[in-house]
Parts: C-alpha cells; structure tokens; sequence
C-alpha cells in the first residue's frame, strides 16, 4: 500500500488498539485533541474522532520519468526513489494538503534545479553527489510537514540518442587512445632494454679484451725477463767455464773464427748481393781477423779487469 494512500480511517468504539509504529490523530469536537500512541486507547463516544492514521515506518515514493536540462545545454530524461518517514503525525496531518503530491513535485523541481548546475559529464560522474544535494534541498522545505527525506536515489539516466552514440564513440576512442599508448610503451621499453644489453654486452667484451691484452703482456714480459735471467745466466757459466777450463781461451778463439766464417757462407746463399772484407783470397789471414776481433774484445775486457784491479788497491792503500 502506497505511504500516502487514503485508508479507511478507524471508527469510534470507546476502547480501541493502535497498532504498532502507527500514530492515530484523534479530533474533539472538530479540533485537534491528541495523537494515539502504540496500545489501548480510550475515546469518548460522539465527541472523539480519529481523523487521520499516519504510518511511522520509512517508505518509498517512486519520482516519475522527467526532462532536465545540463549546463551544457544537454536534455537528460531522468526518474528517481525517495525515501521518506513522517517524524511528527500532528505537521503531517494539518501541515500539507496532498503529501504525495508536494514531496513528488519538490523532488522533480530539487532534482531540475540540481542538474541545471552540472554538466553532463558531472551528471555521470558525481551520481552520489547529487544524490545527497537533492536530498538535502527535500529536508530544508519537508521540514515543516513533519517528514524527513533519508535518501534519494537516481534510478535510470536516459541521454538523448544522439549523445549516447558520441559517448560509445568517445569511449571507443579512449581505449584505443590506451591501448596504443601502452603498447608504444612496451615497444619502447622493448627497444631500452635491448639497448641497455647491447650496452652491457659491449662493456663485457671490451673488459674481457682489455684483461686477456693486460695477461698476454704480463705474460710475455715474464717471459722475456725469465729468457734475459736464463741467458745472462748462460754467459755467466760460460765465461766461468772458460776461466776454469785450461785452454779455453783458444777454444773459444777457435769458435769465434768459425761462427766469422760461417755468417759469411749463409750471407753468399740468402742474399745476391755480398760484402767480401779485404784480404778474403787469404784464407789465413781472413780466419785471423776473426781471431783478432777475439782478441780486441779479450784485451778490453782485461784492461777494464785491470783498471777496476788498481782502483780497488789504491782505495786499500789510502785506508
């Protein structure tokens, strides 16, 4: 049963049972007497009259379909629920004619007035907002009709046809504007990722490089420095072994002459051109100048033997 429909109103029978959350209004003689609460009530029979029967539980007004304008000018087809309670039976009785009638158009002309602030995108967007503003206009003028509006909600928005095939078209945009957004984004980060491995791979190769260059010359450094300690070690046992052995220095002598002779026969095979020293047809006298060069070297290695032999003396004697 609707909240405002007309009931058929209780009759007179001196002791009567309000029904629970149920307020009765009872006239005396034509004026307003008291309200009936929950429970027995005793009437006095001719005088007293129960006028009007005002439920207390919360109810539903259903707002029927309306036009509403935006402020850009977009016409919107709209219906809504309000959910009211009467909180004083004596304002709801004698405050309004038609309740019905009054909350309905206060909610279509709160709900105009509310939509005509807004765009259409706001409309959509901020439903809830506009629910509670709504809701608050009703309280402010329901006030003095004893009945307090709880909520209101927006059922059904209806845009023109018109615009809602723009907003499918602008909504159809958006997510292929997304889904191009993102994958440009993951081809770029494509592209980073594969540079940044290049990069690092690069970086690699040049340390691996720059290490396996820094340990094959390390490498044959070492090795040089172990063939130079190996050979001065060699000549040092070698002039040892000539000092020690009687009748070195004329072996030695002998070799020399032999590696003169001998370069010269490799220089006559490997090279059309040849440098003949003076005095080659002399086989002897050519094997002398090797012997020569010997004793060059010998005698100037005595001499400085020598020369180191009176320095270290005269150092003796001045001491």
């Amino acid at each position: 049963m609707n909240f405002f429909q007309r009931q058929s109103l209780p009759t007179n029978t001196v002791i009567r049972f309000v029904p629970q959350q149920t307020a009765w209004v009872v006239e005396r003689m034509g004026k307003f007497h008291r309200i009936l609460e929950p429970g027995l009530a005793i009437l006095m029979p001719f005088l007293d009259r129960i006028k009007y029967v005002k439920s207390l539980k919360e109810s539903a007004v259903e707002i029927p379909s309306q036009s509403a304008i935006t402020a850009d000018n977009v016409t919107l087809e709209m219906d809504g629920v309000l959910y009211i309670r009467v909180f004083d039976a004596y304002k709801a009785s004698y405050g309004v004619e038609d309740a019905e009638y009054a909350i309905s158009q206060l909610a279509q002309t709160t709900m105009r007035s509310e939509i005509g602030q807004l765009s259409l995108d706001h409309v959509l967007r901020e439903r809830q907002q506009l629910n509670t503003n709504i809701t608050a206009a009703i309280n402010e003028a329901a006030n003095d009709w004893g009945i307090k509006c709880l909520r209101y909600e927006i059922r059904d928005i209806h845009p023109p046809a018109n615009v809602l095939e723009a907003m499918h078209r602008q909504v159809s945009a958006e997510r292929s504007k997304r889904a191009e957004i993102l994958e440009s984004e993951g081809h770029r980060q494509a592209a980073i990722n594969r540079a940044e491995g290049d990069k690092q791979s690069t970086i690699l190769a040049s340390e691996a490089i720059k290490a396996e260059n820094i340990n094959r010359a390390e490498g044959e450094a070492e090795a040089i420095l172990v063939k130079a300690h190996a050979s001065a070690e060699g000549l040092r046992r070698i002039a040892s072994a000539i000092k020690q052995t009687p009748g070195g220095p004329d072996a030695v002598s002998l070799q020399v002459a032999e590696k003169y002779v001998d370069a010269f026969g490799k220089l006559a095979k490997e090279s059309n051109t040849i440098v003949v020293p003076s005095g080659f047809g002399d086989m002897g006298g050519f094997i002398a100048s090797g012997l020569g060069i010997y004793d060059k070297v010998k005698n100037s290695t005595n001499k400085n033997n020598t020369t180191t032999n009176a320095k270290e003396q005269a150092k003796q004697i001045e001491v």
